[in-house]
């Protein structure tokens, strides 16, 4: 025989609304960080940076040799008024820093930065190594 169970799909959503996420120990919080994906286009790296809710005066892009170094900080703009308490606040403020080697040395004054609906792209051209030359052996 089926069991019948009637739910409100209102009730259902407002469920977890207002009720804190469960914390399972200290430390266990997820830190925020910076989602890259980084391509090799022949003589250039493309990278793509995910910065949801920052603006680009707040972003910092560093070039050293074949290191990329990408930091970006927001700061708390929301002011308690008086008589007004917070019920839930999920968004992160700080500071997040991402550093890699690419492997090969940057043109940094060649490369080229733009910052579109919460994304970074990057276009960093290799620079031009030095050419091997093959001895003769006589």
């Amino acid at each position: 025989m089926a069991n019948i169970v009637r739910t409100d799909p209102f009730e259902d959503l407002l469920r977890g609304f207002f009720v804190h996420p469960v914390e399972f120990g200290a430390g266990m919080v997820e830190t925020p960080h910076i989602k890259v994906d980084v391509r090799e286009a022949g003589d250039a790296y493309m990278v793509h940076a995910d910065l949801p809710g920052m603006k680009k005066e707040d972003i910092h892009v560093q070039i050293d040799g074949s290191v990329l170094s990408i930091t970006a900080e927001r700061t708390q703009t929301h002011e308690v008024k008086e008589g007004e308490h917070i019920l839930r606040s999920e968004r992160s403020f700080g500071k997040v820093a991402r550093k890699f080697d690419l492997g090969s040395d940057l043109d940094e004054a060649r490369a080229t930065a733009k910052f579109t609906d919460g994304v970074l792209e990057l276009t960093l051209p290799k620079k031009a190594g030095p050419k091997t030359k093959r001895l003769m052996i006589s």
